[in-house]
């Protein structure tokens, strides 16, 4: 389809609004609530050709924890869901989005300043794109999740409603304010639990402990005979590299650091490789080549830095969305070095995306071409436990949820565009979103049977793990 530019360099945010609102006359808001999904669709042959490209060892891993629960399904398929996105109706205003937004991917990090801040914390999938695929994998989270509490019917639709009000009223609030000071707001863990819910301070409080130095106490120790600082074996969640390993490992360090800001590239200077390994991390991201690399300081102190795998976006694999030539703000750039083009896309769509962004965020291309973006492992960082949540808990979080996620669409110009489609409020987008997440989270429940019945009969792997 085509997609063009509404608030181009030198023209105003009224005449981005105004082109907006003229979109309702092709696309009324009401028709996103209409379910349309591709043709000879497959869910299990999506997930297979996922998992050709995983580490075979893991694949039972990721089949296990995908297993747990349909919310735990529904994130490890977001190829499915985007695929499914891509048959459905579109505005036509694409900006740099998550394109993985849901409840489970926002959260608790420290800042550089060291305060502890609330936000997307999950850029695996980030490119431009639609910006209402977000809201409806965030509405279809939320269904999920207070579904799986035993919520009626009425009340989730009330909570979609709810939830894209909030982000279409704060969206227009941000493109309608100083394109500074959308850039600099964010959410501390102050505003955070302002709520004073139970699961909200607590999962403050969890962050505040979370640590380099508490993270070792669980998965380091000392070398018996070197007295050095490494990582304990825990197969096949946590493998230690071989001296070969550890020695590429310091290698892609070195070309990590030079990535980064010149302070901070300095400031890592100071620290030697101690120890590498293979870490098993999250739902979908099972089966990438995920790292982590243990690091001590002039002073013994330790440091550990995560490196992930970059893949192409599902905005590209499943929607056709090429993200190296696409009009308008690109986080990959046409004109780039293509060898680093997917670690890039997720680095700088990142630093769009989130208010504040960890100092040491960084890339490396490994000799084979392989794509990693790097990042602190554990700094501060912290979750909501969904499923310890009550409902008014999670109705809490997903509102804060949707104005993160409002924050982070309007550092694109053209998210004025969406909010004049949307209007101040959402209009008929709030009801048609609602009305179309109950029906594809019908969709999902019957994919999770479907998938739990082939794992059943042995069409996938599956690895329990150990429950400590």
């Amino acid at each position: 389809m085509q997609v063009q530019r509404f608030l181009t360099p030198g023209s105003d945010t009224e005449t981005a609004l105004e082109a907006g609102r003229d979109i309702r006359t092709a696309l009324r808001r009401g028709e996103h609530g209409e379910l349309a999904l591709p043709p000879h669709r497959d869910p299990i042959a999506v997930i297979e050709k996922t998992h050709s490209t995983r580490i075979a060892d893991l694949i039972g891993v990721r089949v296990a924890r995908m297993t747990q629960s349909v919310y735990a399904y529904f994130r490890g398929t977001v190829d499915v869901m985007t695929g499914d996105l891509a048959a459905g109706p579109r505005t036509g205003v694409h900006i740099v989005i998550d394109a993985d937004a849901h409840l489970g991917n926002f959260g608790l990090y420290a800042s550089p300043e060291r305060r502890i801040v609330f936000d997307l914390n999950d850029f695996d999938e980030a490119g431009v794109g639609p910006w209402e695929w977000d809201i409806k994998r965030l509405a279809t989270s939320l269904a999920l999740v207070q579904r799986s509490k035993g919520v009626p019917a009425e009340i989730i639709n009330d909570d979609i409603v709810a939830l894209v009000t909030t982000y279409a009223t704060y969206l227009r609030t941000l493109v309608e304010a100083r394109a500074t000071d959308r850039y600099f707001a964010s959410v501390d863990a102050g505003w955070f639990s302002s709520g004073g819910t139970r699961v909200l301070n607590k999962t403050v409080e969890k962050a505040r402990q979370r640590t380099s130095e508490q993270a070792l106490d669980r998965i380091g120790m000392r070398h018996e005979e070197s007295g050095r600082l490494v990582l304990k074996a825990d197969p096949p969640l946590l493998i230690p590299r071989s001296e070969k390993g550890l020695a590429s490992a310091a290698r892609r360090f070195e070309d990590y650091r030079y990535t980064l800001l010149t302070d901070r590239a300095l400031l890592l200077s100071q620290y030697r490789v101690n120890d590498a390994a293979r870490r098993v991390v999250g739902v979908s991201s099972v089966g990438t080549h995920c790292s982590i690399v243990l690091l001590q300081g002039p002073n013994g102190e330790p440091l550990i830095l995560q490196s992930k795998e970059a893949l192409p976006s599902v905005l590209e694999t499943q929607a056709g969305i090429t993200q190296a030539d696409m009009p308008g703000v690109n986080p990959c750039g046409a004109d780039t070095d293509q060898r680093d083009r997917y670690c890039r896309r997720v680095t700088e769509g990142q630093r769009v995306l989130q208010a504040t962004s960890d100092p040491f965020l960084g890339r490396t291309v490994d000799p084979d071409g392989r794509n990693h973006y790097w990042r602190q492992f554990r700094d501060h960082k912290g979750s909501v436990d969904l499923g310890k949540a009550t409902p008014h808990e999670v109705r809490m979080y997903s509102a804060l949820c949707a104005q993160l996620l409002a924050r982070a669409h309007a550092q694109s110009p053209d998210a004025a565009a969406a909010s004049g489609y949307l209007g101040g409020s959402g209009g008929g987008f709030t009801h048609a979103v609602a009305t179309w997440a109950a029906a594809y989270a019908d969709v999902i429940e019957d994919d999770f049977r479907v998938f739990t019945e082939a794992v059943n009969d042995g069409q996938f792997p599956l690895t329990e793990e150990n429950p400590a």
